[in-house]
Order: C-alpha cells, then structure tokens, then sequence
C-alpha cells in the first residue's frame, strides 16, 4: 500500500486495502492486453464474456445479454457508431447491499473493453497485443486507454468482497463496447435500465479528476471535380485543388472556436480540436481527381449544442465554397457519420459530492493533497451518464496522451494507487 504518513481510515478500509495485490493487477492488465478487443472485433464480444466468466467466480450477479443492434442503432437518440458489427454484449455486475437493497448501486464504475486498432506495427516495439512488464510499466495496446482501467475496476470490487463487510449499499460495474467509436455500449446498458446513483469512469486521467469533456462530431466533406488525363490537366477540374481553400477554412474555424475557453479547458493548447484524419481522393496517378472526400473530427465546446457545432461547420465550408467559381456551381456535400459525442460534465450537489468522495480517497491514499480538477478535450462515455441523470466524472490510471499511438503504457504505481482510490470509494459510498 502507498500511504506514507498517519490517516484517519477505518478497520474496515484497512482491511478492504490489505487485499489490493499488486502482482494481480499486472498479471490481470497484461492478460486483458493480450485479448485484441479493436472495436467491431469479433474479440470485442470474446472479451465480454470472458469477463463475465471472472465476475460469476466474485459472486456477483452478472448481465450479460446481446445487444438488439437493429433497435438501439434506431434509437432516436443513438450516439452513433463508426465500426460495424455483426454483434455486440453489455455487462452489469452489481454487489448486493446487506441491508437487500432493490435501488439502484451508490456508485457504478464503468470502463470500456474495446480498444483501437494498432496501426503501423513497424513503429511498435514488439507485438502491440503482447503485453511487454519494463520499467514500472506494462506496455501494450489498450493498456492506458482502458484496460488499466477496467482492471482496476475488477481489482477495487474484489477487494471489497473479499475484505467481507457487511455494506448496507450496493455498488456495481458497468463493462461496455463501443466507446472509442461512438459508445454503443453504455447507450444500451442505460437503455437496458441500469442505473445508479452516481458512476466513476476510469479512464487515464493522470491523477486528476476529470469532471467534463468536451464533445467530438465525426464529418465527411465530399468535394467534386471533373476527371482528364493527367497530361492535359488545364482541361478538367481538380477535386484535391478544390478542397484546399476549404481545408484553410477549417483551420480558421478552429481558431476562432477556441478564442474563449471554459475555465476547466484553459490548460490544453486548442481545448476543442478540429482536425482531419483522411482523405480518400482521386482513382488513378495520371487522372485528375473528379472526386474528394475528407474525414475529421469537430470539438464541441462544453454546453455546446451539437447541433449548432454542425451548423457552423457547413457554414464556414459554405463561406469557402461561395469564394470559388467551381464550388458555387458544384457545392461541397457536408454530412455527419460516425460517432457523434456531445459534451457533458457533472453538476449539482450530487455531482460535487461525488468529486468530494473521490478527491478525499485519493489524497488519504497519497498521503498529500487532493487531485486538481479538469476537463477533457475529448468525447467519452461520461455525457451519456450525465445526460442519464447520473452525476459522473473520470478518474483512472495512465495519461492519455499515450492513448492510440505506439508507446501506449500504463505505470504500475499509478494502478495500484488507483485502485488503492477506488476500494476506499466503494467502502465509503456504499456505507
């Protein structure tokens, strides 16, 4: 255990506390990395049931169910989703209370099993799948952004259940699908009624709290152009030149969306990003290109209303268009696929004392201070929690800014910490 001076915890948090056991956390982190859960991945099921398999040996009572993808993908409220499946499964595993509570859990933690793809393996150092243990880390894909923080969630509650104590409240663990891509599996988990009263998602946080995030709208901007050979170019109109003013404008919208920040998002560079990720053009190297479509993200502003993001992003791409002869005959196409994350952060005095619970745990558990409070530049599964009701914030291990790329890591210490947090959470909130 990390504390290093006197605190005022409890027998029982003591004794909840003596059953964090650091090689399990590792030997657990590198067995989930080991399961390549890339979203729409027939492993993104495999996992789930895998642990399914782990939460029944807890004694916990356990949902597992197949998702009904026609009805929740037609939802009205659907957040959308990016990678397609042919199946998907939600988990709930819920800890009955003492005192046979039929309410809902006094606090959910939540993390997400799905991971992204690994990209270009040549710059990884190893298989990304094969989880490496060097230098007080685990490296791996998934290992920061989440499975550190899933297993943490595992660690926490078995901990509490084997500690034995008799907690008049229940708490529960939310496994989802589908985050990085839009978050399909927390939409049908809360569509599935499972609720409580406040909900911890650990997602790599940095040893902060995170109590807002910004949104992320997924676009496609389809730009024509009119195809000749190559050699008599002047002849035909280029898709990839047409597309240029409008890449610029994009960059000015970014600007001038990030003049004024929220407080919460004051720290990062450009608090709300828009960027582009792809660009599919042309069919043939001595063809001039009839065609360009662009793929990016849009950040949505904390309180922002997605809709009116949308709007001033096709009205910029409209301003530009209306500049060329071409693209005022032949206008860009704006739409919006894909995930679409609207922001969300916590409030109201449920919400403060949430923060309140988990600030104190971690500084009793660091010997020092509480965590500083922050937001997220991006989407995440906490405004669909908040949307539910449900006060709710990040905190977990790792640091995000390792998340998706190649040097994906998580410290151990910082696990353990973690965890050391989240036991004393449950204890307390459950009591």
């Amino acid at each position: 255990m990390s504390l290093s001076g006197p605190r005022d915890l409890s027998d029982r948090e003591l004794r909840a506390l003596a059953f964090v056991d650091e090689r399990e956390l590792v030997r657990d982190l590198v067995a989930l990395t080991e399961v390549p859960s890339v979203s729409g991945s027939d492993a993104e099921c495999d996992v789930q049931h895998r642990l399914a398999k782990q939460l029944r040996t807890m004694d916990l009572d356990v949902d597992l169910w197949q998702v009904d993808l026609e009805a929740t993908t037609s939802h009205p409220d659907f957040p959308g989703w990016e990678a397609p499946r042919r199946e998907a499964w939600g988990l709930v595993a819920t800890a009955p209370g003492s005192e046979g509570e039929v309410g809902p859990p006094a606090l959910v933690l939540q993390g997400h099993v799905d991971v992204v793809p690994p990209g270009d393996l040549a710059q990884w150092e190893g298989d990304p799948f094969t989880a490496r243990v060097s230098g007080g880390r685990v490296h791996g894909r998934g290992t920061c952004d989440m499975k550190a923080g899933v297993v943490a969630n595992l660690a926490a509650a078995r901990a509490v259940l084997a500690a034995g104590l008799d907690l008049p409240r229940t708490f529960g663990l939310h496994l989802v699908v589908g985050e990085e891509d839009g978050g399909l599996g927390a939409f049908a988990t809360l569509q599935r009624g499972h609720r409580a009263d406040a909900c911890l998602i650990t997602e790599p946080t940095s040893g902060t709290l995170t109590t807002a995030n910004a949104g992320a709208l997924t676009f496609e901007i389809a730009v024509a152009g009119q195809a000749t050979h190559g050699s008599t170019a002047y002849a035909g109109v280029s898709a990839f030149d047409r597309y240029l003013p409008l890449h610029a404008a994009l960059a000015d919208l970014q600007a001038r969306r990030n003049e004024r920040v929220d407080p919460l998002m004051g720290e990062y560079p450009v608090a709300y990003p828009l960027s582009v990720g792809r660009v599919t053009c042309g069919d043939w190297a001595s063809s001039v290109p009839d065609r360009l479509v662009a793929e990016g993200r849009l950040g949505v502003a904390l309180d922002e209303d997605p809709a009116a993001a949308r709007a001033e992003l096709e009205e910029a791409v409209a301003e530009a268009a209306a500049t060329d002869p071409w693209l005022r005959e032949h206008p860009p196409v704006v739409t919006w696929p894909g995930g679409q994350f609207a922001s969300g952060r916590y409030d109201g005095a449920h919400g403060r004392a949430l923060a309140h619970l988990v600030s104190a745990a971690h500084a009793d558990v660091v010997a020092g201070p509480p965590p500083r409070e922050r937001g997220a530049p991006y989407g995440s599964d906490l405004r669909l929690y908040s949307a539910a009701g449900i006060p709710t914030l990040h905190y977990g291990p790792g640091d995000v800014r390792l998340a998706h790329g190649p040097r994906e890591s998580v410290e151990v210490a910082e696990l353990v910490r973690v965890t050391e947090t989240l036991v004393l959470s449950l204890v307390r909130a459950c009591s």
